[in-house]
């Protein structure tokens, strides 16, 4: 390389030298670093190969050698079969050095009858990408339909479901006519008991998860003994829609991830009609470790499916997800490595912290920041401590990327992804735990914005309850009474509570406004005072959280926000009903939420948080 004036013979002595410290192979240094293009890295590899170089990206495969094979073994093998002549001789084109290891991969898969050639591993990949198109679209789409339906949110209610609910509703419509007082006064009683049931639920989890306030997961002196050379490679999914103000910034951000650039894999994962992305992306000609992958236009058009995509051809031993805003901290692949090497082979994901790096913009974005607070440092520890399922968030979530196969991947029809998968790992015996990281992101400024995306993640939590409870006695069988019932008062009881938040308000200003004796025939005293302590305790028991979210941050100046807990959970209902609306008629559609429209500057880069 160094003679044909492709690299410097400083630039080489630096790679060598990163390349025996990251135990990397030199040309992935290279070509993360832009040091030398692509095409010429494995021209020369060719070339000490004793091989002829082809673009197979240019060349129509062999369909029949081709199909043979399936799409992920072939990306994570590093071969492709090109041609086949009359005499049945197969052409193999390989990205991986031809040694006796790859040989024998290869004649496992099609026998001995073939001749090799070199390629790019761009090539493999875009390849593959185009000649199995349909394929990997199916499997995105339908693959977890197809392995269990009773697992996708694809179908909004089972049959079962469907007549439980008719049932119900004819025999609350009978005894309403019947006897409507008491109708009034069992349902608002009803109401009353499961709010307080799912309220007391989130407040003995948060303390549980206070007792874990400074346990660490993975200390540093853990990350500091993790020898860099034995660092696995790590597959980074970027789904991005409509992200061009931001992508740039994404992939500043991987750069100052503490991990070889060498050993990361970095798939955007873009939409075929995102031509806007698409170009901020081709402006900013990203290192040769970043590969980007164009989602095939087909409902529906959600993240997890582009997820998906991604997944079939994911090389790395593990897999995280970030979003193109995203900004986890330096060491956090670092802490998820040691978290799977310390625990069993049962614990298929890891989950770091969210916070938001503009929490001090506006009203909205310090609610949002107390919640997250409150949620991640405090709920979540305490659902790990419980062993109870823990419903994931959207992002900064690891896996073991083999298991995250076997069980089928994410929902593509449900529109919380990330909670199904978590519960659904629970299902299959696995375990999901929670790492001492945190991942800062772009906090909801704008209020329409915020409802939108509320609207989804609520709607996705009223899927995930359908599908998981279709057959309540496996979810026993797999989790158990107290993890079925933590899912349920937790999965459940989120969008219920915030359902029935309204009712209580007006039963409240009702309370006001109106003399006992006209309430006393709906709300004996008995009812009218379980409402109202019931609301009363509700919010001071939420508001209490999200003062101790911010105890935890240490952002002592957001903890009298805490007192507008009630005024946000309003937002949280309006969200609710339309998100419940939403389920009804487009079940389905994903709400997107727009990213880039802070205005707060960051110039400390978190170090406020």
């Amino acid at each position: 390389m160094v003679d044909l004036g492709l690299i410097s013979v400083e630039d080489l002595s630096w790679a060598l030298a990163e390349a025996k410290q990251a135990g990397s192979r030199l040309g992935r240094v290279l070509l993360s670093e832009s040091l030398i293009d692509r095409l010429s890295l494995y021209r020369v590899l060719a070339e000490l190969w004793e091989l002829d170089f082809v673009t197979v990206a240019d060349l129509e495969l062999d369909a029949g050698s081709l199909f043979s094979v399936a799409p992920e073994r072939l990306a994570s093998e590093g071969w492709i079969p090109v041609a086949r002549s009359a005499e049945g001789r197969v052409t193999v084109a390989t990205s991986e050095p031809p040694d006796r290891e790859q040989l024998q991969r290869i004649s496992r898969s099609i026998g001995d009858n073939f001749d090799l050639v070199a390629t790019t591993d761009w090539d493999i990949i875009t390849s593959l990408h185009r000649e199995f198109r349909e394929v990997v679209l199916d499997y995105a789409t339908l693959g977890l339909w197809r392995r269990d339906e009773q697992l996708s949110a694809r179908r909004v209610l089972a049959p079962a479901q469907k007549a439980l609910l008719v049932v119900l509703l004819l025999v609350v419509t009978v005894v309403a006519v019947l006897e409507p007082v008491r109708t009034v006064v069992a349902l608002s009683a009803l109401v009353s008991l499961l709010f307080l049931a799912c309220v007391l639920f989130k407040f003995v989890v948060a303390m549980v998860g206070v007792r874990r306030e400074t346990w660490e997961a993975v200390s540093e002196g853990d990350v500091a003994s993790l020898s860099t050379e034995d660092l696995p490679m790590y597959t980074v999914l970027v789904p991005a829609y409509r992200e061009g103000e931001v992508v740039a910034q994404m992939l500043q951000n991987l750069r100052a991830l503490d991990y070889p650039t060498s050993k990361l894999e970095v798939i955007l994962l873009l939409e075929e009609d995102d031509s806007e992305t698409m170009e901020a992306v081709q402006r900013m000609k990203p290192p040769g470790t970043v590969i980007v992958l164009v989602v095939p236009p087909a409902d529906p058009r959600t993240k997890p499916k582009a997820c998906n995509v991604g997944l079939a051809f994911a090389r790395g031993e593990f897999l995280v997800i970030y979003d193109a805003e995203d900004r986890p901290d330096a060491d956090q692949l670092r802490k998820a490595v040691v978290a799977f090497r310390q625990g069993d082979e049962a614990l298929l994901c890891v989950q770091a912290a969210l916070n938001y790096w503009n929490a001090d913009e506006n009203a909205l974005t310090r609610m949002f920041t107390l919640e997250y607070s409150y949620w991640f440092d405090y709920m979540l520890p305490g659902l790990d401590r419980l062993r109870f399922p823990i419903p994931l968030g959207g992002t900064s979530n690891h896996f073991r990327t083999a298991a995250l196969r076997e069980i089928g991947g994410w929902d593509p029809f449900n529109v919380t992804e990330d909670a199904d998968l978590g519960i659904r790992v629970s299902a299959v015996g696995g375990s999901v735990g929670v790492i001492n990281s945190t991942t800062f992101e772009e906090a909801n400024r704008a209020y329409g914005n915020w409802i939108r995306q509320r609207s989804r993640w609520i709607k996705g939590y009223m899927q995930t309850l359908l599908v998981h409870l279709r057959d309540p006695r496996s979810m026993l069988e797999a989790v158990g009474w107290r993890g079925t019932a933590a899912f349920t008062l937790l999965v459940g009881g989120t969008p219920f509570t915030f359902l029935a938040t309204p009712p209580l308000y007006a039963i409240f200003i009702l309370s006001l406004l109106l003399p006992s004796a006209s309430l006393s025939r709906w709300f004996p005293g008995w009812v009218l005072y379980v409402s109202l302590a019931n609301l009363l305790i509700g919010n001071a028991v939420m508001v209490y959280l999200s003062m101790m979210g911010a105890f935890k941050r240490r952002r002592y100046e957001l903890v009298l926000w805490g007192l507008l807990n009630p005024l946000y959970w309003v937002l949280h209902s309006i969200a609710a009903y339309k998100a419940l609306w939403q389920l009804i008629v487009k079940p389905h559609y994903w709400e997107k939420t727009e990213h880039g429209l802070s205005t707060y500057q960051d110039d400390d880069n978190n170090s406020a948080v």
